[in-house]
């Protein structure tokens, strides 16, 4: 609670398609913040995403309960409208979105501009990827992966082992 004995809530979206370390680590971050995080997992068919929105929710769902530091509770839901209408509903103060790059920088200022004429109350508020995870996305996962390479650096077990039932690889 704040001073003004408001509940604070955020909301860390994405696709998660799939949930990579690097997102994990935005979201321990972000649990600091806030007094309750809501990780919005977009159902987002238009990306054509390699796990259903199920399979996402909950790979997203097993490792934020497998997370050894939450600072705030931490909860997992499922969106398919407008971002700032899904903030709107759950009463979020603010959006965390995370930023790896300059290019990441575009789009976003561009999503937060248009977010701040569709309702002014919520705030975006931009958590930079720590050096460790600054190159990865899940798109490089997936591609890596239906190559032959490893993940096993970037992800949790748990979704390699999503990630090799998915492709049909044995090890």
């Amino acid at each position: 609670m704040t001073k003004t004995g408001k509940h604070r809530i955020g909301v860390y979206p994405g696709t998660f398609d799939p949930v990579t370390k690097g997102h994990l680590h935005l979201i321990k971050r972000a649990s600091k913040l806030v007094d309750h995080l809501i990780v919005a997992v977009a159902a987002n068919a238009r990306k054509d995403p390699l796990f259903d929105h199920k399979e996402r929710l909950d790979m997203v769902r097993s490792d934020i309960d497998n997370m050894y530091e939450k600072y705030c509770d931490i909860e997992v839901r499922g969106f398919d409208k407008l971002l700032i209408h899904f903030a709107s509903d759950i009463r979020a103060s603010c959006i965390f979105r995370g930023l790896r790059a300059v290019s990441d920088f575009d789009f976003e200022f561009q999503m937060t501009g248009m977010n701040a004429k569709l309702d002014q109350n919520i705030e975006t508020v931009f958590l930079m990827a720590a050096d460790k995870w600054q190159f990865v996305s899940s798109s490089f996962v997936k591609e890596i992966y239906s190559m032959g390479g490893s993940a096993s650096e970037v992800v949790t077990p748990l979704v390699e082992a999503r990630l090799k039932e998915k492709c049909g690889r044995k090890s």
